[in-house]
């Protein structure tokens, strides 16, 4: 595993967090974590989406791009939790579609995007955690957090559609698809070495 770089990909509630917490300590792999603590302009996005749309994603691209500086320069194996491609080609772009974001903010937006992308080296697997809008709303709604609480079920379910259209397209690196509806890969003997199976072949 020395120098390899695992992203895991997947919408709100996929479990991401749980599978990156999961593969570190199997590995011993250093993780990346989404930068939501430390984005000042959260909260705010979640009472007025329209008027700090644009400033918590401009802070999101710009935080993963250092996160990628940063992993680009270790010699040791790194996974990371969410990545910079998920930004903008699936939030971003939906704030974008829904209005929230002003046309001349994304342009600016996606050209700074496009030329960090051509900069960073992509990832050596990409796990995308498929998940159902039932199990999404179900697991959002179980880790209580108050912010998540007042998501429109109709911004989760086209989070989720574009998260589908998306995998689809990405030919940056290799992808994993792994549904998590059912499975449970951190208590589950079984699943847990389904899992890690298949990882291993993909590397």
């Amino acid at each position: 595993m020395s120098g390899r770089y695992i992203a895991i990909a997947g919408n709100m509630g996929a479990g991401k967090s749980s599978l990156v917490e999961f593969l570190c300590k199997h590995f011993k792999v250093k993780p990346f974590f989404e930068p939501n603590a430390t984005n000042p302009y959260l909260d705010d996005f979640y009472k007025d989406m329209k008027a700090y749309a644009f400033h918590s994603q401009m802070y999101f691209l710009s935080q993963k791009f250092k996160m990628h500086q940063e992993l680009a320069h270790s010699k040791e194996a790194v996974v990371q939790d969410r990545t910079i491609f998920e930004d903008a080609e699936i939030f971003a772009t939906n704030l974008y579609k829904q209005g929230l974001i002003a046309e001349r903010d994304f342009k600016v937006y996606k050209a700074f995007y496009q030329s960090i992308v051509r900069s960073i080296r992509p990832p050596d697997l990409l796990i995308y955690l498929k998940c159902s809008l039932p199990t999404i709303k179900k697991r959002v709604g179980q880790r209580g957090r108050a912010m998540e609480k007042k998501i429109p079920d109709e911004y989760l379910k086209q989070l989720n559609d574009m998260y589908n259209n998306w995998i689809k397209r990405y030919k940056l690196s290799p992808v994993m698809v792994y549904p998590t509806d059912r499975l449970d890969y951190l208590t589950d003997f079984i699943h847990k070495q389904d899992l890690l199976e298949k990882i291993a072949k993909h590397l």
